[in-house]
């Protein structure tokens, strides 16, 4: 049973973690980033996503940011739309409250420029012990550490810097140096737990697949991987694999592969981040991923379910989050992950959701008490139910 980077994490995260593990197995949880706050065509209404408008049921996993919990000097274009904190606290206990999985990334606006997360300005190495920036990055941890105690007991997978491999954030790779990366990390994960006392937290490691390439094995994954000791999950954010080919690429980019191609790399990401979880004891997970637009016809069933339900390593990913359904007015364009109702992809999405290998919320057995663990209890045929003998670890 993999373990806790955190030797004090609360009970309910310890059960989440080893659930994640055990469920995971034999099902993949389904999760939609934002999907209680808008969606592609209404805007805070109450108990309310566009995936249970189509399917009835919310998704098992729940997306969200803490950029709101920034400074208001930060991103003046955030600030239009800031979520408060209250409402952010509300949606994760409401997800909590059903039965569902709490995530949050971070899209850190740019502490040198005070611009967006797209602002490339070197700024991470000044963020650092030393660094002009570094009692910056100790107030965002505050906030961050007080939002997570106010939380806890609930449970949140974090999963700071990602998609740090590329280039479109001011943390990736041409931005700042491997080091500096991999110090931020640690002392980020070193501040809330050791320094803060925050232990209902699940760190999620989560490179992008554009900038792995798949014939060198695992080494691009690596990259800037700051440790088994301060990773939890062994994440994979994967645009590249599952959208329509582009008729242009990038200078120095290879010419992209039709979708059956991409299909096969997607399998070949999804079991090679199984087998760097199972190597390691970790649990792995499609952190994000999504075809804007559904571009793609019957994409859920034909391009996600074909890659998640390859083989045996592939039904072993434990969760896949979808990216947001954008409010198309608020927006001012279309940008959305998932069917709303009336879309033409609606029923390839209730095929996707109906198989047994995929799950909502309404499908999850309680993640938050410990499983049954096969291998630990002899007596125990379903890794579902309750251990006759005692709860795994104890």
């Amino acid at each position: 049973m993999p373990k806790l980077i955190d030797s004090k994490a609360g009970e309910q995260t310890v059960a989440l973690y080893e659930n994640l593990h055990v469920v995971g197995q034999n099902h993949v949880l389904f999760g939609h980033h934002d999907t209680l706050a808008y969606g592609h065509d209404w805007i805070a209404e109450p108990n309310r996503s566009d995936i249970k408008d189509v399917t009835g049921d919310f998704p098992a996993v729940y997306g969200w940011d803490l950029a709101p919990l920034e400074p208001e000097d930060m991103n003046p274009k955030l600030n239009k739309q800031r979520m408060s904190k209250e409402l952010m606290l509300d949606f994760a206990r409401q997800g909590y409250e059903r039965g569902g999985v709490i995530t949050y990334c971070w899209h850190a606006s740019n502490p040198v420029t005070k611009k967006n997360f797209h602002d490339r300005t070197p700024a991470l190495h000044t963020m650092l012990p030393g660094g002009e920036n570094h009692e910056y990055l100790k107030l965002m941890l505050d906030r961050f550490a007080e939002f997570f105690k106010e939380l806890d007991p609930i449970p949140v997978v974090f999963r700071p810097y990602h998609e740090h491999n590329g280039e479109w954030f001011w943390w990736g790779k041409t931005n700042c140096s491997e080091e500096d990366f991999i110090a931020i990390w640690r002392f980020t994960v070193e501040y809330l737990r050791d320094v803060k006392d925050v232990h209902n937290l699940i760190y999620a490691f989560s490179p992008d697949r554009g900038r792995i390439d798949l014939d060198k094995g695992y080494a691009d994954y690596f990259y800037a991987y700051p440790g088994d000791e301060y990773v939890d999950i062994i994440g994979l954010d994967d645009y590249v694999d599952v959208r329509e080919p582009r008729a242009e690429v990038d200078p120095g980019e290879k010419p992209e592969k039709p979708i059956e191609g991409k299909i096969l790399d997607l399998v070949t990401s999804l079991e090679m981040i199984v087998r760097i979880a199972e190597e390691r004891g970790k649990v792995p997970a499609l952190t994000e991923t999504g075809n804007d637009q559904q571009k793609i016809p019957n994409w859920w069933t034909k391009v996600l379910l074909r890659a998640l339900d390859a083989n045996d390593k592939t039904r072993k990913v434990a969760w896949v989050e979808v990216w947001r359904n954008a409010n198309a007015e608020l927006e001012g364009h279309e940008h959305y992950f998932a069917p709303f109702k009336g879309h033409p992809m609606e029923a390839d999405f209730i095929d996707f959701c109906n198989t047994d290998l995929v799950m909502l919320e309404r499908d999850l057995p309680d993640m938050y008490k410990r499983p049954c663990c096969p291998e630990e209890s002899p007596k125990c045929e379903d890794s579902l139910t309750e251990c006759p003998d005692k709860p795994c670890g104890k």
